[in-house]
């Protein structure tokens, strides 16, 4: 910990933020059932709400305010949202942790020199660089193994499973020489970093995501082929 301190020194907001196209942003002129199902299917707490164009955000949305246009859907969706924080790419990560603290803020819009949209960084963001992950629903222990059997014959498998890996306990012969791990393979396949909820379906496999973060996934949920045999992960 005291080394991540020491680093955050030199670390600044444009170091740890999640890029501008990997940002769940909610559109202000939406139709309030397709705000819900984007809530529903990303899970986070809190969105940047823009209007016309991603980079003009107007205001953050808590997911839970949301919930009071079910009670009184003549609510204007605009006075229930939050004055957004800007802060720029070289703004230092221990000036903006003391922010975070001082305004009760755990969400910031991050603008390049330009004035542009660059990305959104969270204090959960920033507190990861002291303390390493933090950990959720979905993290296992390292030494944990990386394919789990279900009781439902179906396996769940860690995003940063090597390829290799995948081919030994399925029996597969996924190209290993230009990504090194199933979430690179398949977010190069789909041409996106897929979503929860969303399905890849090749190689004899259907994978469908159980949980992503930070650009990157980090569970699927994988149902096998017939031809193919019994994985051999942990239990």
């Amino acid at each position: 910990m005291l080394e991540g301190v020491l680093r955050m020194n030199d670390m600044t907001a444009g170091d740890v933020m999640v890029a501008a196209p990997r940002m769940d942003t909610l559109d202000i002129d939406a139709p309030v059932d397709d705000l819900f199902a984007q809530i529903i299917e990303t899970a986070h707490s809190r969105f940047p709400v823009f209007e016309d164009e991603r980079d003009n955000i107007i205001g953050i949305l808590m997911a839970k305010d949301l919930l009071k246009l079910q009670r009184a859907p003549e609510l204007n969706l605009r006075a229930l949202l939050r004055p957004p924080v800007f802060v720029p790419e070289s703004k230092r990560l221990n000036d903006l942790l003391r922010d975070f603290r001082n305004n009760r803020n755990h969400l910031a819009v991050v603008i390049d020199e330009f004035g542009n949209v660059a990305g959104l960084i969270t204090i959960e963001d920033v507190l990861e660089e002291i303390v390493g992950e933090i950990e959720d629903e979905f993290d296992e222990d390292e030494d944990a193994g990386d394919i789990y059997s279900l009781t439902d014959k179906t396996w769940r498998i860690n995003g940063d499973t090597a390829i290799a890996r995948i081919n030994e306990a399925f029996a597969l012969a996924l190209p290993e020489q230009d990504f090194d791990t199933i979430g690179g393979l398949v977010s190069h396949e789909m041409g996106h970093v897929p979503k929860r909820g969303e399905v890849f379906e090749d190689f004899g496999l259907r994978l469908e995501v159980m949980h992503a973060k930070g650009g990157a996934v980090r569970w699927f949920k994988v149902s096998p082929s017939p031809q193919t045999v019994n994985p051999v992960g942990n239990d």
